[in-house]
């Protein structure tokens, strides 16, 4: 990991980019963090839309974190940003969005195509990104998955132990092949669901929660669009991972 620049936000947050080989990434720790007091980390899962789109919303979200004592860090995900270009997750892409836009049923060629090599791509980079950030003085854990495309938080929780808490958002299609790795999450789960999504099956959120094999798992829906995760929401997440990361 080299880190390409830093900068200290209004509240103290430490902001530094990094890179990871060819892969960019951010991490944000509080000011409190220090090798003698370091504290635990929450992976933040990005949308595919490229960090530097997201990176209002994700910022926000890594300083609420870091008012509760979490470092966070996210990394840009395979074919989105700068990175190059995938030409059949840009065809899926493609694709998906027009059978969105034309109201029709997604099909589940569409979504695998999109989604499962992804998941493939993407859950070894998270956790070689693990390696490298728990390697860091000021990190501790224990760690936590939040948000961004599901079904990478589900492969995540399935096959890295260092991860013993997600918070996922019910916002993106999943594969089937993910409900029978969703019976084998056992860690706690809190999940979101925005009930008026417009690009989302609300009935296969509903039964991807029903597969998850954790003992302790919530869902949370709130009325509302894709964008219309209310304030509260986010505070909710936040003593979730209060209980389980501290």
């Amino acid at each position: 990991m080299q880190f390409t620049s830093e900068q200290r936000l209004d509240d103290g947050v430490l902001e530094r980019e990094f890179t990871l080989g060819d892969i960019p990434g951010i991490l944000w720790t509080p000011a409190s963090a220090s090798a003698s007091t370091p504290v635990p980390l929450i992976l933040l899962g990005p949308a595919p839309l490229g960090l530097r789109k997201m990176y209002p919303r994700l910022v926000a979200r890594a300083q609420h974190s870091a008012a509760e004592g979490f470092a966070t860090a996210t990394i840009e995900l395979p074919g989105s940003g700068d990175r190059p270009r995938w030409p059949a997750a840009e065809q899926a892409r493609t694709d998906l969005r027009r059978a969105v836009e034309a109201g029709e049923t997604v099909s589940d060629e569409i979504i695998d195509a999109f989604i499962l090599p992804l998941v493939e791509k993407a859950v070894p980079e998270w956790q070689s990104a693990l390696d490298a950030l728990l390697a860091l003085p000021e990190i501790g854990g224990p760690v936590g998955y939040s948000g961004g495309v599901i079904s990478i938080g589900v492969r995540l929780a399935v096959v890295e132990p260092r991860i013993v808490a997600a918070g996922l958002f019910a916002g993106s299609f999943v594969p089937r092949a993910m409900f029978e790795e969703a019976r084998q999450v056992t860690i706690p789960l809190h999940i979101l669901l925005q009930w008026d999504d417009e690009g989302n099956d609300r009935q296969a959120a509903l039964d991807l929660f029903d597969a998850f094999g954790s003992k302790e798992k919530s869902l949370h829906a709130n009325m509302g669009g894709h964008t219309g995760v209310p304030q509260f929401a986010g505070d909710a997440a936040a003593q979730f991972f209060t209980r389980h990361l501290k």
